[in-house]
């Protein structure tokens, strides 16, 4: 071990581990974990420390001795310095096989949980150019690379149009191409930023708060439609008018041509009017026949073939005989409620988000499905006794919470409902196992399917089935 000032440096260390947030784990001479940013499982690496906790070392590997055999080579140009595919270095069997070991360990050590044996994880067919929603940003002073910082050379174009550099707010990396949505995506964004320079449209800038172009989304659909939305930081009709009328007429198959106008300090649109240019304010989605109407500002899952396999398995875990009374839980706009209601009696969904309630029910009408009813509100509010006196006692709840996974009090709710069977959809099973904790007096896990959303990232879902000890 070698001192830098206050850095360390690390010699030799073996990386053996995947750990949370796509880094991967060694170990230091004293025994205390390193989290690194860029290595793989079975490398062996030198290691300059970036910061020191108590337990543990974060970071980053300086030089490589040995390349572990889980690595492969990255497909994407931007890899390493765009934070969106941090496993994109490593084989996608490895992948899968970190993200599976991943949930049993949480359900294991953080819920302290017996298991049945765990199902292979389902992976994703389509390993890139799987996402169906992408948002990037414009600046007028893009991410520059060192060696243009090291350069003479005097940098005339800073306009960016791509992401955020991982914690750095009002830094934006210029995307040449994305590897996460099909085309004509990559055509889109970059059409629009060569138009955009060529008409001396200007870019946005965060810390000043000033620049027309704010921020591009497109949305894809399985169905082949296409939504694009750009958000103006202000009115300026003619120039707003040119880049509109110069993509509908480059692109005549975006089905959903729509703006936004906003000044506000931060670039959300949920609180904002979005104005359709042409075509359809939304487009559809659709899985075994059911359409599911997307507009700029729906929730739905970003990876729609990976997203009808999840609600196979959360329909299969369910066990549905077309007599059960189902309560879908944080049911979003209603997608798994609707999917599943062709086999129950009928799905009541709850969701604190009134517009994901009003696109829930447009889309059960929209698809005659008269068997779901859904109710907006917080959810440790609504789902209680008066709640359950009114719609019934539920045969199966069905629950896909946040990140954060359920308040405390929905737990409690849960268990003194009681129903013979619950299946608990996770983004994440570190809060998944925190909750099934304090079930698990009541409740057995009598199944679990890991199933991967986001090839070449270190996310993954799960589904749990627990069922009611006798």
């Amino acid at each position: 071990m070698r001192k830098n000032r206050r850095r360390k440096t690390f010699e030799n260390v073996e990386v053996i581990d995947a750990g949370a947030k796509g880094k991967s784990v060694g170990k230091a001479p004293d025994g205390r974990v390193i989290f690194l940013t860029n290595a793989v499982p079975g490398d062996v690496v030198d290691v300059m420390t970036t910061k020191k906790r108590k337990a543990y070392f974060e970071g980053v590997a300086t030089n490589f001795h040995t390349f572990s055999d889980r690595r492969t080579e990255p497909v994407c140009q931007h890899f390493g310095t765009c934070g969106g595919c941090k496993w994109q270095h490593m084989g996608y069997e490895h992948q899968l096989y970190f993200k599976q070991k991943e949930v049993e360990n949480n359900l294991k050590r953080i819920g302290n949980l017996e298991l049945p044996d765990t199902t292979p994880i389902l992976g994703s067919k389509e390993q890139y150019f799987y996402r169906n929603k992408m948002e990037f940003s414009f600046s007028d002073s893009r991410w520059l690379t060192q060696k243009e910082i090291n350069s003479d050379e005097e940098i005339d174009d800073r306009n960016a149009l791509g992401f955020h550099i991982p914690g750095m707010w009002d830094k934006i990396l210029d995307i040449k191409k994305c590897h996460l949505q099909q085309d004509p995506s990559n055509a889109i964004r970059l059409e629009t930023k060569s138009f955009a320079n060529k008409n001396g449209l200007t870019f946005f800038n965060p810390r000043k708060q000033e620049g027309l172009l704010r921020t591009l989304m497109i949305r894809t659909s399985s169905t082949g439609e296409i939504m694009v939305l750009i958000q103006f930081f202000e009115e300026d009709t003619k120039n707003r008018e040119l880049l509109l009328n110069h993509l509908k007429e480059t692109f005549p198959e975006i089905t959903a041509l729509l703006y936004v106008i906003n000044s506000k300090g931060n670039d959300t649109i949920y609180d904002q009017e979005i104005i359709c240019f042409s075509g359809r304010d939304h487009i559809f989605e659709e899985m075994e026949g059911l359409q599911f109407k997307i507009n700029a500002k729906s929730f739905y899952q970003t990876n729609s073939a990976q997203a009808y396999e999840l609600y196979k398995v959360t329909r299969d875990f369910a066990g549905l005989t077309g007599d059960e009374l189902v309560y879908d839980l944080y049911t979003g706009t209603g997608t798994i409620a609707q999917f599943v209601s062709k086999k129950a009696k009928k799905v009541v969904g709850v969701e604190s988000v009134p517009e994901a309630i009003e696109d829930a029910k447009a889309n059960a009408l929209h698809n005659n499905i008269s068997n779901v009813d859904f109710y907006v509100g917080d959810m440790k509010n609504v789902f209680n006794d008066d709640f359950i006196a009114a719609h019934g006692q539920p045969d199966v709840i069905i629950t896909d919470p946040p990140r954060d996974g359920m308040h405390k009090q929905v737990v409690e709710q849960l268990l003194q409902v009681a129903p013979p069977k619950i299946v608990y959809v996770s983004c994440n099973s570190a809060t998944q196992a925190r909750d099934l904790a304090l079930m698990k007096e009541q409740y057995k896990v009598t199944k679990v399917q890991p199933v991967d959303m986001f090839p070449q990232t270190h996310h993954v879902e799960n589904v749990v089935l627990l069922e009611k000890r006798v």
